[in-house]
């Protein structure tokens, strides 16, 4: 297992490195099979200390972020609530029904940030560009990949195709799809899809 640790407006210490270390390998141990890498940022803003963690496990990617006035505990409720969503993860998998086969692999995609900021007559200026592979998945588990990372939406390919697609969370609780168009949406029934969102 990779763990890159990245120290801000702190001192990096080896009592801190170690302790991440050690919390992260019985997660690994307990729950999964292969971690490819784990991104970790330790901040200190504001007099609170921050802990990100990010694992990645193939397709498998979860995130736990925390703060609080101790940097230790901050670290153990982050990895704490990485060891939930994975439990979490690992009882959908037993109950879902079989896995997709997925004869597509990644799909390259591109996004850019533009600046809110207009001046009359001229265009919007790019702010940040990056690009990040959108991996198959069915919407199943692209809703329960979105959980997992606590985030308003992702971009995925369905299986079998490199189509871009994009399941969303909504201001009313319900989920959106963005897909091309032309053909039957794949959202799951209703009760299915509340399912993989809890």
């Amino acid at each position: 297992m990779q763990v890159n640790i990245t120290f801000r407006n702190m001192f990096a210490t080896d009592a801190l490195r170690n302790h991440v270390q050690e919390k992260l390998q019985k997660v690994v141990d307990r729950y999964l099979d292969k971690v490819t890498e784990v991104h970790v940022t330790l901040s200190l803003e504001r007099y609170l200390h921050h802990a990100d963690i990010n694992l990645h496990a193939g397709n498998f990617h979860v995130r736990g972020k925390e703060k609080s006035e101790d940097m230790y505990a901050s670290i153990d409720m982050a990895i704490d609530k990485i060891e939930r969503q994975v439990k979490k993860h690992k009882d959908r998998l037993k109950t879902h029904r079989a896995a997709h086969v997925h004869a597509n692999g990644p799909v390259l995609v591109r996004y850019e940030i533009f600046s809110a900021k207009e001046e009359e007559g001229m265009a919007p200026e790019m702010v940040r560009s990056n690009e990040f592979l959108a991996k198959p998945m069915s919407v199943e588990e692209a809703l329960m990949q979105m959980d997992l990372l606590n985030n308003d939406f992702l971009v995925f390919t369905p299986p079998n195709s490199t189509d871009v697609n994009v399941v969303y969370r909504r201001k009313d609780g319900n989920f959106g799809l963005i897909a091309p168009g032309g053909s039957e949406s794949t959202l799951p029934p209703k009760k299915e899809a509340a399912a993989a969102a809890k």
